[in-house]
């Protein structure tokens, strides 16, 4: 372990890594009951979903371990699960298409594909050092509120109305109540630094959704959706029905302009994410060099492109780094060590799929609120009195996402307006290439949909 990870050089010890490790673990295994649920709605089979989430961020997570040394785990990342199945399967699959999810994974494939040329060029500094700061953290904000509704809409809390177009759900059904005392569970955790917190919250829900089924308040309805929150283990252990390479390329040929901005979308979100969170997680730990860049950051965002084309090719969506993963960094984690003890724990967590797959959407919802909260707070660091292009670009990417239920939508209209606002306001300067290139892309998407 010393001479694999360099301990000693990094101060810290096995014990230590390994209970880091764990604590990684915890506090992001909510994925594996929360990303089938999301990725269901896409028409996708919930068991292959878990198996493929389970094993795609073992693998993922061994390849940051072992390639880049680093205390980080990886695994299908929130916000572009959301924007895989509200985004992109939901649409197509309004359109007609049979199996949306297949076009899906081709973008996911394809975008992991560029990442991982990208990592080995300079482009992707300068893709990052060229998109406007609070582009970026508006962009941030944006997936925060997005992921948000997504919760809220799945316990109900939030409803269609033909006259507001949202309502306020009813308190008389049991997922409003329970999924709002599950939040509030996972808020008080929060507060007192327990670990895993998120994961007790969703647990905690889960069994107060199992006394309320038990003590009839909460009823079973299959016909209109409603399911039984008791698990069944009827279907064995773990599902061996992975959609292994289930790729759909031959809708691309009369639709090549969606497919590039379903793809563009992709790479772009999962760029700054990953970025980010690596830095955000190697400043926390101590890990930046004097110059405060990040060592072996080709290795580590190499890794983080390698495990979304398996993840591509097992069945699931975008494989990204775990800003969670702080927490491991937070109990003395710094190699690879921390790393390999959480993408072991994924492993043994299969045979358990038969628990994880039979935690409701409501019980996640709590979950879900709470990252959107997370990654809202980026707002704190936007710049409101600045460039008005800077100002309404990132306030556009905020409120586009959630409004227009899309992702990319709000990346859209982001960049589209401060490219207009620069050249209008005798900034034209100020645009780069990078910028050009997204203003031409999402300009000819639009004529598209004219």
């Amino acid at each position: 372990m010393e001479k694999m990870f360099k301990l000693k050089e990094h101060g810290t010890d096995v014990k230590t890594e390994m209970t880091a490790g764990l604590t990684t673990f915890l506090a992001m295994v909510y994925i594996l009951a929360v990303n089938p649920n999301i990725l269901s709605a896409s028409g996708m089979s919930n068991a292959a979903v878990f198996t493929a989430t389970a094993v795609s961020a073992a693998f993922a997570t061994l390849v940051m371990a072992f390639y880049a040394n680093y205390p980080v785990a990886l695994a299908s990342g929130m916000g572009l699960n959301a924007y895989f199945s509200y985004s992109v399967c939901i649409p197509l699959a309004q359109a007609g298409v049979q199996d949306p999810w297949k076009i899906a994974l081709a973008a996911v494939f394809c975008e992991g594909i560029i990442f991982i040329l990208l990592s080995l060029t300079n482009f992707r500094e300068k893709l990052v050092n060229d998109i406007p700061g609070n582009l970026k953290l508006g962009i941030t904000a944006g997936i925060g509120l997005f992921i948000t509704i997504i919760g809220l809409k799945e316990a109900g809390i939030v409803i269609g109305d033909a006259s507001t177009l949202v309502a306020l759900g009813s308190f008389k059904t049991p997922q409003v109540v329970l999924a709002l005392f599950g939040f509030l569970i996972i808020a008080i955790l929060s507060h007192y630094r327990v670990k895993g917190a998120i994961l007790i919250g969703i647990l905690s829900t889960w069994v107060m959704g199992m006394i309320a089924q038990a003590t009839g308040w909460y009823q079973v309805d299959v016909a209109n959706g409603v399911y039984s929150v008791f698990p069944s283990m009827g279907g064995g252990l773990f599902s061996t029905d992975v959609n292994w390479f289930s790729f759909d390329f031959a809708w691309i040929g009369n639709n090549v302009m969606d497919f590039v901005v379903i793809v563009f979308s992709f790479l772009f979100v999962d760029i700054f994410d990953t970025v980010g969170t690596l830095i955000g997680i190697a400043n926390k730990g101590n890990l930046l060099d004097e110059d405060g860049k990040l060592p072996r950051a080709k290795q580590a965002l190499l890794s983080d492109a390698i495990g979304t084309v398996f993840g591509a090719c097992m069945g699931t969506s975008t494989v990204t780094s775990y800003v969670e993963s702080s927490a491991g960094v937070a109990e003395g984690g710094r190699t690879g060590l921390t790393a390999l003890t959480t993408g072991i724990l994924f492993l043994i967590a299969l045979p358990f799929s038969p628990i994880f797959l039979a935690i409701p959407g409501f019980a996640t919802t709590p979950a879900l609120v709470w990252v959107g909260l997370l990654m809202i707070s980026s707002i704190k660091q936007m710049d409101f009195d600045g460039d008005i292009a800077d100002v309404i670009s990132g306030f556009m990417a905020i409120i586009m996402m959630p409004f227009t239920y899309s992702i990319a939508n709000g990346i859209m209209f982001g960049m589209l307006s401060w490219v207009i606002l620069k050249v209008c306001t005798g900034k034209i300067k100020d645009v780069n290439g990078i910028m050009w290139i997204c203003f031409v892309l999402f300009a000819f998407r639009i004529y598209t949909l004219i």
